[in-house]
């Protein structure tokens, strides 16, 4: 009996005539280039990333094809009449920006051909993210799993340390290991049906299924597999009316406990604790099987680290101490010369025996059980040899990319050792092999309560999160002040974290600050660079207020704060005038579903809401300057609301630099009551101030009632 049952662990239990493994970038990147040459009608491409500078190719491309991302995916269009390309792209945060093409707010550098349709998704609870990565051509082909088509996704399988080719702009990065599959038949169509509603979900536009649009699976891909089940399992949470998906998790408990002879897990994360708890139970059971994890040798980043990496450290801790038969072995892959980095192992997959192999877009963290969406794609032998035959081929060919060695080498120290981690043990001499993860990253375990905050197993889970702080239930007024006090953690958690374990704190010193003050001091167009910096902070959500700080360090606090005032309001009208003249369509995009809400309290009192919106920002700067521009909000009401709703902040800024300025001329010289003074007045004119509006408002409210 097959364990893949539609409406458990499943969305569809379907079939595919072909289906193969694609394994690392180069080899995805090539296929999937080959496949759209090959387009007769449509090309839908979902994914949590992508990058029209991506290059596809480097040596191989086919002759007078560009090998660049965007230009290939023009060339698509202008040489194939009736072809229309999709491409649904996740709204992504700012904090990303830095890796990514070019944030939505301002449009894509690349300017796509007239039928290139690109969206950005939106469609998703605060704080989570669209993390399926799907294409599908001609409702003929797809593929699935963990890359994207984004700038540092391309490596080969030989992963070199030091590959000139690997670069993001002019920026090289680490190896990247990772897997796709590709598949045909009823599979392709049911992931186009996927891709379809995600498309109808994002941008409200319905488009048709593909039929009769050829066969466009390359002939370069060799398939492993014919007339194999597949099954589609997703992770949705519940959002706007629809209930939550936890197909993803499900399936991974099935198959852990189904496992008889060997798990084979290779994954970015490892912090799930329903999965954690599921690999627990079987290490305490005496036919526990082998069970075999790749992972990276470290959470890199300075965020990351003590995020992710401190819960992986939990986790393994504990799954050691269920370990009674000693089952449990966790590697990561090494290459020569490749010195402190890791590899990043970006894949996303599981194989249980010869009987399963598990390919898709969920890390084995809580969000992609629960917070984001997922898409994995699982083939099951189902009483066939030659599928059991291609499966062990794919765990073979994978472990022999570790092991610098060939499938037919992997195949045989199965045969000869008897085990896994016996044939893993005898190849372990050689330079390029996986190395056992003896210890994991050392973070404090006191992070452990706000690494939390990372790895969120659901929209419910943040806001009861948040609940427990929330006073008298406040938090459950609206989303925004949830996801307000999570960004809040989040943020003072990296800035806590850049602070003690970068080298910011190297830089950024009161020499250093003063340094750079004297530099703008003396500088005659010091004073416009200051104001100007401002526009340019609102454009990037750079902090305003370290403006200020430098602003009153190089002109003194009188100087300094009419520099800032000014510097605000020059930014604030013209990112304002940018919303009164900009379509609204792209105003939408910068502005999300909080686009009619606020048109409709800014038109509603005008001058009280622009305050109380400075006073209690709802969206970013940039989001509201903008919709009040689009909702032509009176300039006078405009200027003066954010005048008033920007001052205690201002006054706050200045006199903490004034202060520093003191402190770096003679740190005896600094007046901490005037700070407390100052701090205290501010806070009280802030309430005072929201109390008032609140009554002005109610007041309104009132009379609008009476009225009706």
């Amino acid at each position: 009996m097959s364990m893949l049952l539609e409406g458990k662990n499943c969305w569809r239990r379907t079939r595919a005539d072909r289906a193969a493994f694609v394994v690392d970038g180069a080899a995805y990147f090539d296929a999937f280039a080959r496949a759209a040459l090959r387009a007769q009608r449509s090309i839908l491409i979902v994914g949590w990333d992508f990058n029209s500078r991506a290059r596809l190719w480097y040596d191989e491309a086919p002759p007078g094809v560009p090998p660049i991302l965007g230009d290939f995916l023009d060339f698509l269009v202008k040489r194939k009449r009736g072809l229309q390309i999709h491409i649904l792209d996740w709204d992504f945060p700012m904090i990303y920006a830095i890796d990514r093409e070019t944030p939505p707010i301002f449009g894509l550098g690349w300017q796509p051909r007239r039928h290139i349709h690109l969206r950005f998704d939106r469609n998703f609870p605060t704080g989570g993210s669209q993390h399926q990565k799907v294409i599908v051509i001609d409702d003929a082909v797809a593929f699935s799993g963990g890359m994207d088509l984004a700038a540092d996704r391309w490596d080969t399988p030989q992963h070199q340390a030091d590959d000139p080719r690997r670069l993001r702009g002019d920026m090289p990065y680490p190896p990247v290991h990772d897997v796709m599959i590709a598949v045909d038949g009823d599979a392709a169509r049911a992931l186009g049906d996927l891709a379809r509603e995600r498309w109808r979900r994002a941008t409200g536009e319905k488009l048709a299924p593909v039929r009769n649009g050829g066969d466009p699976w390359p002939d370069e891909l060799v398939p492993d597999l014919s007339q194999v089940a597949v099954a589609i399992s997703r992770t949705e949470p519940a959002y706007d009316g629809r209930p939550e998906v936890r197909e993803v998790e499900a399936l991974y408990v099935d198959m852990l406990s189904s496992a008889k002879r060997l798990i084979y897990i290779e994954n970015q994360y490892f912090t799930s604790s329903r999965i954690g708890a599921a690999l627990e139970a079987r290490l305490r059971s005496e036919d526990c099987p082998e069970i075999v994890i790749v992972l990276r040798r470290s959470s890199d980043g300075w965020l990351e680290g003590p995020t992710m990496g401190t819960l992986r450290a939990q986790l393994l801790a504990r799954l050691r101490r269920a370990d009674r038969f000693g089952r449990l072995h966790v590697y990561y892959p090494v290459v020569p010369d490749l010195g402190n980095r890791s590899i990043n192992v970006h894949a996303k997959l599981c194989i249980v025996d010869d009987e399963l192999a598990r390919v898709g877009s969920a890390n084995l963290n809580n969000r992609s059980m629960g917070f984001d969406t997922e898409c994995d794609l699982t083939v099951e032998a189902d009483g066939s040899d030659a599928a059991r035959c291609a499966i062990a081929g794919f765990r073979n060919r994978l472990l022999a990319e570790h092991l610098d060695a060939s499938a037919a080498e992997v195949a045989a120290a199965f045969e000869r050792e008897g085990s896994a981690v016996a044939a893993i043990s005898a190849m372990a001499h050689r330079e390029r092999r996986l190395v056992p993860l003896a210890q994991s990253d050392e973070w404090p375990v006191s992070l452990a309560p706000i690494a939390e905050l990372a790895d969120l197993e659901s929209p419910v889970a943040a806001e009861q999160l948040i609940t427990r702080f929330a006073p008298d239930g406040t938090a459950a007024r609206s989303g925004h002040p949830l996801a307000g006090w999570l960004l809040a953690l989040l943020v003072l958690t990296g800035l806590f974290a850049a602070w003690r374990w970068t080298p910011l704190s190297d830089y950024v010193t009161p020499e250093a600050v003063n340094t750079w003050a004297t530099l703008l001091v003396n500088e005659p167009a010091g004073p416009f660079f200051v104001i100007a910096a401002y526009t340019l902070a609102t454009l990037t959500m750079f902090p305003r207020p370290l403006i200020t700080l430098a602003a009153v360090l190089a002109y003194g606090p009188l100087l300094g704060f009419a520099y800032a005032m000014t510097g605000m309001l020059a930014a604030a009208l013209l990112t304002y005038s940018a919303g009164r003249w900009l379509s609204r369509d792209l105003i939408r995009r910068v502005a999300g579903r909080r686009l009619n809400r606020l048109s409709r309290e800014l038109r509603r009192r005008g001058l009280l809401s622009v305050i109380a919106i400075r006073l209690v920002p709802v969206a970013p700067f940039i989001v509201v300057n903008m919709v009040a521009g689009a909702a032509h909000i009176r300039v006078s009401h405009y200027v003066l609301g954010t005048a008033i709703g920007i001052l205690p902040g201002t006054l706050v800024a200045t006199v903490f630099g004034g202060q520093l300025h003191s402190a770096l001329r003679d740190p005896g010289d600094i007046n901490y009551g005037l700070i407390a003074i100052s701090v205290s007045a501010v806070v009280l004119a802030f309430f005072a101030l929201r109390r008032w509006l609140r009554r002005r408002i109610d007041a309104d409210g009132k009379a609008l009632a009476d009225a009706s």
